[in-house]
């Protein structure tokens, strides 16, 4: 392709990408390097019968003047970024100092509100990512084996999870896992414990989330995979059968080898989706339990007074935990490619 075909064919993306990616994220790195001014005070004398007395009352004229000329606010570089409610580097060095085992650090870093945020979104990524990959190639696979005419039953109702809404989703299955529902009815009958309530507990919380991030996630990997097997050569697989492969051979060797670029693409997508997860914790509540990166960024922008300052930093904080988390994914992808080059 000729260059200055190639400039008119990629200009309306380029221009979509800097408008919609590029100038937004700028926005938000300046933004979380100014605080918002504080109130200019003023010290007015008030006379009356009995004598003059000083008070300190907001200067509401000098106040918005400051505003007007430093809308921004003011200056003050990576300080949102060490705060206690970020980074909170003073009270780690603290911890550090005090605590005299990793556990007792660690357990007593949890309650640090960006720490408390991010070990659960770790934590989320680490389980759910893997599941959704693995479960979505297992339904892919068994439907791929199902009679024709079932196939499209069976589709459909495997996309269901991912049809509905992620905040209806996590909202029914609130419901269902409560004191008064099915699943919770149910545990509180096998455990013989009437007061059981997974609401409760941080770990069954927890679990209740990851359950519904892999139920909800999995139909889109499916997806992929199933596309993705229409296309594995038939000519391989009838060799492996003529030299005795099983299924299960077949599936190790010529299958997933063939579907790895997917695999790549869909761990990727699910990378970035994951660390960004929110609806199931507002849908279920667990806010007292269990709290995300976009949970803080949530609540920083809601009330009356917005932290858009603080709200900006944790936002330039999970950007950069997204491009950590896939820089391995991204630099094996390029390593495969220069080595299909070569």
């Amino acid at each position: 392709m000729k260059h200055r075909t190639f400039f008119w064919f990629f200009l309306p993306t380029g221009l979509a990408m800097l408008l919609f990616i590029a100038l937004p994220i700028i926005s938000v790195v300046t933004q979380s390097l100014y605080a918002p001014h504080e109130a200019v005070l003023s010290i007015v004398e008030n006379c009356g019968p009995f004598g003059c007395k000083e008070e300190t009352t907001v200067d509401q004229a000098a106040t918005e003047a400051l505003r007007a000329a430093e809308p921004l606010g003011r200056f003050v570089g990576l300080e949102i970024y060490l705060d206690r409610g970020h980074l909170a580097v003073q009270e780690v060095s603290q911890l550090w100092a005090s605590e005299p085992t990793w556990s007792s650090f660690f357990s007593r870093l949890g309650n640090l509100p960006f720490y408390r945020a991010m070990s659960f979104t770790v934590t989320y990524v680490a389980v759910v990512t893997p599941m959704v990959i693995i479960l979505g190639l297992m339904i892919a696979l068994a439907v791929n084996s199902l009679h024709r005419h079932l196939k499209g039953l069976v589709i459909f109702f495997s996309l269901l999870p991912f049809i509905v809404p992620p905040l209806i989703g996590s909202l029914i299955l609130f419901w269902m896992v409560d004191s008064r529902g099915v699943f919770g009815t149910f545990l509180q009958y096998l455990s013989g414990d009437p007061n059981l309530s997974l609401k409760a507990s941080t770990a069954l919380t927890w679990i209740m989330l990851m359950v519904y991030g892999i139920w909800h996630s999995a139909p889109f990997a499916f997806v992929i995979f199933y596309a993705g097997l229409q296309t594995v050569p038939q000519d391989t697989i009838e060799s492996a059968v003529i030299d005795g492969a099983s299924r299960w051979e077949q599936t190790r060797y010529v299958v997933i080898p063939h579907l790895m670029p997917l695999v790549t693409f869909v761990a990727l997508i699910q990378l970035m989706d994951n660390f960004r997860v929110f609806e199931p914790i507002v849908g279920f509540k667990s806010e007292a339990h269990a709290t995300s990166l976009s949970w803080i960024i949530f609540n920083d922008l809601g009330g009356e007074t917005r932290l858009l300052s603080s709200a900006a930093t944790t936002s330039v904080l999970t950007i950069l935990g997204v491009a950590i988390l896939l820089s391995p994914v991204l630099v094996r992808t390029w390593r495969d490619f220069n080595a299909k080059a070569h």
